[in-house]
C-alpha cells in the first residue's frame, strides 16, 4: 500500500556486489525518492476515505441482506449472484479499517494480519468486479436469450458459477498472500506492503499483477457490460415496454458510471507498468497523486455496488418502501396508494427495469 521504496538502495548495491565483487568502487547517484508530500497526503486524505467507504458498504449491504432475508429467496439465479456480490463487498470492506489505521500512522497488526489483510483485500476486490460482470451476462441471457436460457438458467448454474469466480479471485489473489509481509522502514516505522525478494523478482511479480488487473479484471469486465447492455438496450426498444425510455436510460447510468470509475484507475496502472518495464528510476509525485485518487474511486464503486445494481429494479424499490413502511407506519397509506395505482401497468417478465 505505501508509495515510496527505500529497500531499492540495498537491493542495487546487493546486485552490485554479486555481479561485480567487492573490488570495484562506483561513483554514481543512485536513486532514492523522497515521498514525504506524497506520504502526508495518504495520511490525511486516505484514512477518512476508507472509514467512508468501509461505513457505506457496511450499511449499504446490509440493508440488501436484510432485503433478501425478509423478502426475497435464494431459488433464483440473480439472488445467488446478488448474495455472492455483497459477501466479496464486505470481504473487501473488512480490510478497509486495517488500512486506515496502516496510512494514518504504521502498521500494528503483525505479520500474520498483513497478509491475511491483504488477501482479503484482494479477494474481494476481484471477485467484486467478476461479480458485476457476470450478473450483467446472466441479464443479458435473461432478456435477450430468455427462451432458450430458461433450461439453463437454474442454481447449479448459478453455484458453478460463482464458485468459478472465487477460484479466480483466491488464485489471483496468491501474490498477495505471499510477497506482502511487514519490514521496518527508519522514517515510516513498520510498513506492510509486497517486500522479502530481490528487486528484479519483485519487478516482475508487479508487471505481472498490473497486466493481470488491467486485462482481466477490467478491460473484459468493460468489453462485456458495453456487449451484453447495448445487446439488452436493443432488444428493449424493440418490444412495447411502457418504460423503455426509462430502462436505456438506467442502462446508460450504468455503463456511464462503471466505465467512469474504472478507467482513470486502470490507465494509472498501464503507465505504472510502462514505468516499471522500461526500468525508469525517476521520481514521479503526479503518478502517485494520481494512483491514490483513482484507486479510491474505484474503491468506492465497489462499496456501493450491491446497492446500486439492487434499486435500479422495481422490484426492490417496492420491497425498500415495504421495509420503510413497517418501521414508519405514516408511510404506510403513501405506499398502498402508489402500488394499487400501478396495478395495471405493463412490465416484461424478462427484465427488472
Amino acid at each position: 500500500m505505501g508509495t515510496y521504496d527505500d529497500g531499492y538502495v540495498e537491493d542495487f548495491f546487493s546486485n552490485l556486489n554479486e555481479t561485480y565483487g567487492t573490488d570495484y568502487i562506483f561513483n554514481a547517484v543512485v536513486p532514492l525518492c523522497i515521498k514525504t508530500d506524497v506520504n502526508h497526503f495518504g495520511q490525511v486524505f486516505l484514512p477518512a476515505f476508507y472509514y467512508m467507504n468501509f461505513l457505506l458498504s457496511i450499511l449499504g449491504n446490509s440493508l440488501v441482506l436484510c432485503i433478501i432475508y425478509k423478502f426475497e429467496k435464494l431459488s433464483t439465479v440473480t439472488n445467488i449472484f446478488l448474495l455472492n456480490l455483497v459477501i466479496s463487498d464486505l470481504l473487501f470492506a473488512s480490510s478497509l479499517p486495517f488500512w486506515a489505521v496502516y496510512h494514518s500512522s504504521e502498521w500494528i497488526f503483525g505479520r500474520p494480519l498483513c497478509k491475511l489483510v491483504g488477501s482479503l483485500y484482494s479477494v474481494g476486490f476481484y471477485s467484486s468486479i467478476l461479480f458485476l460482470t457476470l450478473m450483467t451476462f446472466d441479464r443479458y441471457l435473461a432478456v435477450v436469450h430468455a427462451i432458450t436460457a430458461a433450461q439453463s438458467r437454474r442454481r447449479a448454474y448459478a453455484f458453478a458459477s460463482s464458485g468459478m469466480v472465487w477460484f479466480l479471485s483466491i488464485l489471483a489473489s496468491i501474490k498477495e498472500a505471499v510477497f506482502f509481509d511487514v519490514r521496518p522502514s527508519k522514517d515510516e516505522g513498520l510498513l506492510c506492503e509486497e517486500t522479502g525478494f530481490d528487486q528484479k523478482t519483485m519487478v516482475k511479480w508487479q508487471l505481472l499483477g498490473y497486466y493481470l488487473q488491467f486485462s482481466l479484471f477490467f478491460l473484459l469486465p468493460l468489453l462485456m457490460v458495453f456487449y451484453c447492455y447495448g445487446r439488452i438496450t436493443v432488444r428493449i426498444m424493440s418490444t412495447r415496454m411502457r418504460e423503455k425510455c426509462r430502462a436505456v436510460k438506467l442502462i446508460f447510468v450504468i455503463i456511464l458510471t462503471f466505465f467512469v470509475c474504472w478507467t482513470p484507475y486502470n490507465i494509472v496502472i498501464l503507465l505504472y507498468a510502462h514505468k516499471l518495464s522500461s526500468d525508469d528510476r525517476s521520481c514521479s509525485d503526479n503518478l502517485d497523486y494520481a494512483l491514490y485518487i483513482t484507486r479510491n474511486i474505484a474503491y468506492l464503486y465497489c462499496c456501493i455496488s450491491p446497492v446500486f445494481y439492487t434499486f435500479v429494479g422495481k422490484k426492490f424499490q417496492s420491497h425498500f418502501r415495504r421495509l420503510l413502511a413497517r418501521h414508519i407506519p405514516c408511510l404506510k397509506i403513501t405506499i398502498l396508494s402508489s402500488q394499487s395505482s400501478r396495478t395495471t401497468s405493463f412490465k416484461s417478465p424478462n427484465t427488472e427495469y
